[in-house]
């Protein structure tokens, strides 16, 4: 194929991109040199915690050529999420309310935005097919060992913030990213898209547990998601009151950033909330059999953690509320049956609601002596 007609192609995808709902397409090279020197360095000061597959499958995931042999050309895609009126702030100031990370309100989006890139695929197919060319491609997104962000960063799509998000200046930060692979040598986008952290650090600064050990150097093993989604054991006791409400990811370091005042709410149904699950009430949750948590999370990212993960969050989280009689009578009530790494938390939860109704009785007693 010669050089105009890539040409040709290279705007038709970013015009399909748009028409299948992707609010930003680029296209990028696979050198990641750089990143892939970063991502070392992270992994042999042990940051990534206890997620193996970040130091598994060798260079494949910094090389998308020997990932997907004959790759040539990245196709990066940005997709909003942010859902409308889900008023973040209000649910982590309102100790009896759950806080999800505001991309598993909705429906997981990996089918959505891997079926969309296959029908972007198809397109690029049909166009070859047409001018007799050969044309292989894989779509990705956030499931395999692919560098997402570092790609977007590459095809103008962002930059990657102090908080290690990809941010777009017109955007914000609150969007998913997709890839297809292909090996066609489409022409590349220039990044026109500088860092503009600028001086701020504010990201940095609000982070509950102080996972930042300095601007773009994330510690995993003290990060909420981490602890609430991909630890598998107890969450460490020093973590357990920094947590607050946050029974799912967090999302602080979002919210707090300044870029993200230009970001849109999504028109995407899928990721609208579902299940009450954008504040839902941390008892009535607690109290899910296991069955309610399989079908009222089903098609949800949160299933992803399990029954038991679910429980231990959410008896933190009860357990950081106000010292109510219905919060002990429902740990209470779930302790017997709870496996032993729910009924730890459990413990912890009930020892500080109780001590915070011994605090509150003593301030009484003071305040009638007065």
């Amino acid at each position: 194929m010669n050089q105009a007609a890539l040409a040709e192609l290279a705007a038709l995808i970013k015009d399909w991109g748009r028409e299948l709902g992707f609010q930003q397409i680029g296209i990028t090279d696979c050198h990641l040199t750089e990143d892939a020197e970063h991502l070392r360095a992270w992994i042999d000061a042990g940051h990534h915690g206890d997620m193996d597959w970040m130091a598994a499958h060798g260079d494949k995931r910094w090389r998308p050529e020997k990932l997907e042999p004959g790759t040539l050309r990245v196709i990066s895609a940005r997709l909003d999420y942010l859902p409308p009126d889900t008023e973040p702030v209000r649910v982590l100031k309102d100790s009896s309310k759950a806080y999800v990370s505001r991309y598993a309100t909705g429906r997981d989006y990996h089918k959505l935005i891997r079926k969309r890139l296959a029908q972007l695929g198809e397109r690029i197919e049909h166009f070859c097919d047409e001018r007799g060319i050969e044309v292989k491609g894989r779509a990705f997104t956030d499931s395999a060992p692919v560098m997402e962000r570092a790609l977007a960063q590459k095809a103008g799509l962002g930059w990657i913030g102090k908080n290690c998000m990809l941010i777009n200046s017109g955007a914000g930060s609150w969007f998913f990213l997709g890839e297809l692979f292909t090996s066609l040598p489409l022409p590349v986008d220039e990044s026109d898209e500088p860092n503009q952290c600028g001086e701020c650090s504010a990201c940095l600064k609000v982070c509950p547990t102080d996972a930042f050990l300095g601007p773009n150097q994330l510690d995993a093993r003290r990060c909420i998601s981490y602890l609430t989604i991909e630890n598998k054991g107890p969450i460490p006791e020093e973590f357990r009151e920094p947590m607050g409400n946050r029974v799912f990811g967090c999302d602080d370091c979002q919210i707090i950033c300044p870029w993200n005042r230009f970001a849109q709410p999504t028109a995407e149904r899928d990721f609208h909330p579902r299940h009450g699950l954008a504040d839902g009430d941390l008892l009535a949750l607690f109290r899910w059999s296991e069955d309610e948590f399989l079908q009222r999370t089903a098609g949800s990212a949160i299933r992803r953690i399990g029954y038991e993960r679910w429980q231990r969050n959410l008896a933190v989280a009860i357990g950081n509320g106000e010292p109510a009689a219905e919060a002990i009578a429902a740990l209470e009530s779930a302790r017997g049956n709870a496996t032993p790494l729910v009924a730890e938390h459990i413990h912890w939860a009930l020892q500080r609601l109780r001590s915070g109704r011994r605090r509150r009785r003593k301030i009484r007693r003071q305040l009638n002596q007065d």
